[in-house]
């Protein structure tokens, strides 16, 4: 069929709207929305017959149209289960908030609110003090400004701080934190000069010193929260830094990322560097995330020194990075969590993760395994190895139970294994599941898991593996 053929014989508007499929879109979604998409899979049909491609057929091309009503009228951000492991997963939005976070984002979120407005003086407030005392209260900082994210946090000191003036950093601590931003590269689009010192597995103080010069303005040392340099290695101390800085009159800044307040004994967290240790320690300023560790909604904090904390404040690019109501609801609402310590793993989703006991793990795999059984899947529990995620305690394996369910019938034959079948139509339609594929096996590592998630994560696996046994 010749090029001209194929495009008269593509579907005109009317008739893709007139099949059934469509009429369904336009009585659940309207007209307007449906004709839109339709002429928008025709288009595309088009450029792709004029491409050289083949023509589609009119259920493809309302296939096409479909998805793009879909993508429309439909939430593309869902609630997804989360059953691989990795407590703090980046690409599933990180720390989960705890009830009690959630409830206050809700009522602040029904209706006005006192964001800039201060009840005590009938007039225009300040939005930063909702987190303020909070923050200030348990980390032992003088002072403490929320904005987007941590990175933002670190643009905005430096830029406030340091513009075009040198910030001396450890070749060992020029981190990247995902998405290839790193550490030289919002130096310099900070308008900071980056000086970098020592090597890459071993900085002395003395390194740090020999770089000085007139035109320094900040020591900068960056936790390396998601990497470990091992073996012949060395580093300064926060201490020795802020030390070496307040002798010459500089600021030291520690960007500690990961954003656990106060030191938890007994628990993987034990080693992790904490922000109330950090400014005991002398460091000016220390910034950090409010959606890893610290089990909050995305922010970032800078905590530290009042003026310098009110320089940032005050600067022009604040009003660019600066959290809006739902942001300072759900943040404090995590920062109340930790004024009850015993309670913590309670109110606190990523440090109840965090602490979960073997005999919780196993009860969790039992009763997974026992609803599946229920829905006539095979499944039985396995040993497993979770993870902090999110960036923090790179070296950290967390003891866990995995619930491995096994292929139904006789699938698995062709090219795609049963797993990898089952692993991608959990993705698919209502409640998604995020499972492991590991070594050609389907896992459901129960670390991460709500208990209020485990019977529809069963009915979600009966459905897909249903599925497969009638085809």
């Amino acid at each position: 069929m010749s090029m001209n053929e194929s495009l008269r014989n593509l579907p005109s508007v009317n008739d893709t709207l007139n099949l059934p499929e469509v009429a369904a879109f336009v009585e659940k979604h309207g007209r307007e929305v449906v004709t839109y998409a339709v002429r928008r899979a025709i288009d595309r049909a088009r450029e792709t017959v004029l491409g050289g491609g083949e023509a589609p057929d009119a259920g493809r091309i309302a296939a096409a149209a479909g998805r793009t009503v879909a993508g429309i009228c439909e939430p593309s951000l869902k609630p997804v289960i989360n059953a691989t492991g990795v407590v703090l997963h980046t690409n599933l939005g990180r720390a989960p908030l705890g009830e009690e976070a959630v409830e206050e984002i809700a009522r602040i979120a029904r209706g006005y609110s006192s964001l800039e407005f201060d009840l005590t003086k009938g007039k225009r407030g300040n939005r930063h003090v909702h987190a303020r005392e909070m923050v200030t209260f348990l980390t032992g900082a003088e002072d403490a400004l929320v904005v987007n994210n941590n990175a933002a946090g670190i643009v905005l000191l430096l830029r406030t701080l340091a513009e075009g003036r040198e910030v001396i950093v450890s070749r060992g601590e020029l981190i990247e934190i995902g998405g290839s931003f790193r550490i030289p590269e919002i130096m310099a689009s900070s308008g900071a000069r980056m000086v970098e010192v020592g090597s890459t597995n071993r900085t002395r103080l003395s390194d740090y010193e020999s770089a000085i010069t007139d035109e320094t303005a900040i020591i900068f040392k960056a936790h390396k929260s998601n990497y470990t340099i091992g073996g012949f290695s060395e580093e300064v101390s926060v201490g020795e830094l802020a030390g070496l800085a307040h002798d010459r009159g500089l600021i030291m800044v520690y960007d500690i990322g990961s954003g656990l307040l106060r030191n938890v004994e007994g628990s993987c967290l034990a080693d992790e560097p904490d922000v109330r240790s950090a400014l005991a320690d002398g460091a000016d300023l220390v910034a950090f995330s409010g959606d890893k560790l610290l089990g909050g909604p995305q922010a970032g904090i800078v905590a530290g020194k009042r003026d310098l904390v009110g320089r940032l404040a005050s600067a022009p690019l604040m009003r660019a990075l600066r959290v809006g109501k739902l942001t300072l609801a759900g943040l404090s609402a995590a920062c109340r969590q930790y004024l009850n310590p015993e309670g913590l793993s309670a109110g606190n989703p990523i440090v109840g993760m965090l602490a979960r006991s073997r005999e919780e793990l196993e009860r969790l795999a039992s009763k997974l395994a026992a609803e599946l059984e229920k829905a006539g899947v095979s499944s039985l529990a396995v040993e497993s190895k979770g993870q902090p995620g999110g960036g923090s305690l790179p070296e950290v394996r967390l003891e866990s139970v995995a619930v491995e369910v096994t292929p139904q019938g006789d699938e698995g034959t062709g090219k795609q294994t049963f797993a990898e079948r089952v692993f991608r139509e959990l993705l698919e339609g209502d409640g998604p599941v995020l499972a492991v594929l590991r070594e050609g096996k389907l896992l459901f590592d129960v670390l991460t898991l709500r208990e209020d998630e485990i019977v529809p994560l069963a009915r979600k696996v009966a459905e897909v593996c249903g599925k497969g046994a009638n085809r």
